[in-house]
């Protein structure tokens, strides 16, 4: 075995995509010490998400301080790609975890996120990656299009920042003084949810209770979506109802689109291209990937079918190491993988799977190595 490429997912509250990736390559190097081994952390749009970019092809931490949830100043920072492409963690300008104590999803704001998106674009960034994930915040990225540049109005002319409570006092929107530099960039945002923007199964509803919202908060902010939604029809064309994966981040995804001119894509999906995935694998003996439980779900774009999709166009063979297998699967093998292994060797329950995976996934690449030596 000459070459393989390690990308697979977390699973999720047992083990990173980095440190699955320490395991698999330790267990590849055991057994081929020559082997080429190319190793694509896989990020998801939430905290982490700069490191994996900047581990899996090197790069730039820059850091600075910008505008957190509540408009405080915090140090923050964004990735510098060799191509120039930046990549940029909403949550790490506007995330839960720095609103602190003070988690009121109709007063926090966005607009740090914008700061970071104007300063990789004037440093250069032609691409500007943006992981929606872990926001404390449902102002639909009307806080971070105005630090962009673009002004929200209320009925009589006055500029303001809005912020969940006061959407619906926005009553023009100006994008005529968008950022130049921003305007020119190509801005994708890492998405993984279809969300529409408001109602039952949008940001409100969904997502505004694990960031403070009661059941009167979710209502009134879901009727601030509602309003903004048709503005941004009536005056930008836009319907973001029909946009899936809209409400993520508090809307944050619909906002983009709105206002940026960005474009909601999967996660894995934004991984394999900024990685140069295509490239790294087209030689490749085998290409490991894996998630946490594979299932129905799986099917619709999580990691192992985005990376099967691409390695079955270059024919090269997909094995997912996975926590454990649904018992509908059957389609992941037209989709392009190979062959699906779980770790759960001794078929114990998730808890105690759990506190041994780590051990289990190195004995079962162990064994994948050893099946796969007898065929060299």
């Amino acid at each position: 075995m000459r070459k393989v490429v390690l990308v697979p997912d977390s699973f999720k509250g047992t083990m990173s995509s980095r440190r699955i990736i320490e395991i698999m390559r330790d267990a590849v190097l055991r057994h081929y010490p020559g082997c080429t081994v190319v190793s694509i952390p896989v990020a998801d749009g939430g905290e982490g998400t700069v490191d994996a970019f900047l581990t899996a092809v090197g790069g730039e931490r820059i850091p600075l301080e910008v505008q957190g949830p509540w408009g405080d100043l915090i140090e923050s920072f964004y990735g510098m790609l060799p191509d120039g492409t930046a990549v940029i963690e909403m949550s790490a300008a506007a995330g839960l975890p720095l609103a602190v104590n003070r988690l009121d999803p109709s007063r926090t704001s966005t607009f740090g996120v914008g700061e970071l998106i104007v300063h990789a674009a004037r440093r250069g960034a032609k691409r500007i990656v943006l992981g929606l994930g872990g926001s404390a915040t449902n102002d639909a990225g009307c806080g971070a299009a105005a630090a962009c540049g673009v002004r929200f109005l209320d009925c009589d002319g006055r500029s303001f920042i809005p912020v969940g409570d006061t959407l619906e006092k926005v009553a023009h929107i100006d994008i005529g003084g968008l950022d130049s530099c921003v305007k020119n960039a190509e801005i994708i945002a890492m998405c993984d949810v279809d969300n529409p923007f408001h109602g039952a199964s949008g940001a409100a509803y969904v997502y505004g209770p694990q960031k403070g919202a009661d059941d009167a908060m979710v209502e009134r902010l879901d009727c601030a979506l509602v309003h903004l939604a048709s503005l941004v029809r009536t005056e930008l064309g836009v319907d973001l109802q029909s946009i899936p994966g809209s409400g993520a981040a508090g809307g944050m995804g619909g906002g983009m689109c709105a206002f940026l001119h960005s474009r909601l894509q999967m996660g894995i999906e934004t991984v394999l291209d900024v990685t140069g995935f295509d490239s790294l694998a087209k030689d490749a003996d085998f290409i490991f990937t894996g998630e946490g439980r594979l299932d129905s779900q799986s099917l619709r774009g999580k990691v192992v079918v985005g990376v099967a999709h691409r390695a079955k166009r270059l024919g090269v063979p997909v094995i997912a190491v996975v926590g454990d297998i649904g018992d509908d699967i059957a389609c992941i093998y037209d989709e392009g993988v190979s062959g699906v292994f779980s770790i759960n060797r001794v078929a114990v329950p998730y808890e105690a799977a759990k506190a041994r995976a780590e051990k289990d996934l190195a004995l079962t690449m162990d064994n994948l190595m050893r099946f796969i030596g007898t065929f060299a």
